[in-house]
């Protein structure tokens, strides 16, 4: 049993001493905090041998951490070690390093909590830097600056905006940065979104390969959150394409996608990859309350974006068991919480409540024939409260709602 535990030890010291951090989704929120904490306290070390490897290695996990968890505190020091990295580099390729993750701590912000001007921010820090000579340093500022471009063509709305960006996405792809899985991902999913949006074949097919290729290479032992996190994205892309051809046999196959996704980890693993799948199911079926409850209890207080969407869906569900049995007094109570606590709500939990608000008024004109009053109002308001924080799934569900409301 001893010879086993150093055995064991010894793996892991060989793991945190490898460049390919892959090893960290084996490990659990905890451990992984404990295993940033080590790092960051390293490179601070006057004994530490290469301070600044050191250091982008702890900014790669607490991002990682953060990533998995919602945590503010990781956040933070995610960005701290940016700072730490920018100050520390004495070369073109370590200041253009600094600069990457500078970037990503606050890439990984906005898609935690949203905000456009985030954007603005990473691409303002990636220009200031000049082109490094190091391929690595190169091939890691293009990644960055291409998973950047495809944030600000997706709020733009414009298809050739989204073409562009996923022309800087192949070839970065194509380039040095090859193996960076979030740059893979990033790109399959941008892919996909354009096929769909053009109903186009030839994309939709690459991106069906792109997955695919993700799936066969993240092994479930080895890359289980890679892994569940592009068969989450095949089974979101089946949905959209069945949504679009009411082809019910792609409908199914997205479920089993999603189940898969799901039995890839358990939900303490990785908390916000586990609501991220519910927030899919709940798209694409009825997903049972509870489980959107624990999605909810997951998010709440730390003003993520995820947090808004899973409330507002699990608002939705509640008033659609309240409609299907005709119970107007639960209904009554859902509206007097949702309108308690919306003086207090941050502007995405908000933006879901007045939704939510909406799905009220809707149901309550279903079984009474009562008029919806304000209705155009309230999802108005809440769409652009969306959108001003770059939460377009938000944004989208309101606008949806009103347009079937008025139909």
């Amino acid at each position: 049993m001893f010879e086993f535990g150093r055995d064991l030890r010894k793996l892991f010291a060989q793991a945190r001493e490898s460049e390919d951090l892959g090893w960290v989704e084996l490990i659990g929120p905890d451990l992984l905090r404990a295993e940033a904490l080590r790092e960051s306290i390293d490179a601070g070390r006057v004994s530490c041998n290469r301070p600044f490897e050191t250091e982008h290695r702890a900014a790669a996990l607490w991002r990682e951490h953060a990533r998995r968890t919602g945590a503010a505190e990781s956040l933070d020091r995610a960005d701290r070690c940016a700072d730490s990295l920018a100050r520390a580099a004495s070369t073109e390729d370590q200041t253009a390093l600094a600069a990457a993750d500078g970037a990503a701590a606050v890439l990984l912000r906005f898609d935690l909590c949203g905000g456009p001007e985030r954007l603005d921010r990473a691409l303002a820090l990636l220009a200031s830097v000049r082109r490094p000579r190091g391929r690595q340093a190169a091939s890691t500022l293009a990644a960055i600056h291409a998973r950047l471009k495809a944030r600000t063509a997706r709020l733009a709305g414009d298809i050739d905006s989204l073409v562009e960006a996923g022309g800087l996405m192949e070839a970065a792809v194509q380039g040095d940065a090859a193996n960076d899985l979030d740059l893979r991902m990033d790109h399959a999913a941008l892919t996909l979104e354009t096929g769909v949006a053009r109903r186009d074949v030839r994309l939709l097919d690459q991106a069906g390969r792109s997955l695919g290729a993700l799936v066969e290479t993240a092994s479930p032992d080895h890359r289980p959150l890679t892994r569940a996190r592009a068969l989450a994205l095949c089974g979101a892309g089946l949905s959209a394409l069945a949504a679009i051809a009411g082809h019910q046999a792609a409908r199914a196959q997205a479920r089993t996608m999603f189940d898969a996704a799901a039995d890839q980890f358990t939900p303490d693993h990785s908390p916000l990859d586990w609501v991220a799948i519910q927030i899919l199911r709940a798209g694409d079926e009825a997903q049972p309350l509870m489980l959107l409850a624990q999605a909810e209890s997951l998010t709440q207080g730390r003003d993520l974006a995820l947090g808004a969407v899973v409330r507002e869906r699990r608002i939705t569900r509640e008033v659609a068991l309240a409609e299907a049995v005709g119970d107007l007094a639960a209904l009554m109570t859902l509206e007097t919480r949702l309108r308690a606590r919306m003086s207090e709500a941050t502007p995405l939990d908000w933006s879901a409540d007045q939704i939510g608000m909406a799905e009220i008024l809707l149901a309550r004109r279903r079984l009474t024939g009562a008029e919806a009053g304000g209705l155009g109002l309230i999802l108005g308001e809440a769409a652009m409260t969306a959108r001003e924080r770059g939460v377009d799934v938000l944004a989208e569900r309101a606008e949806g709602l009103l347009a079937s409301a008025r139909n």
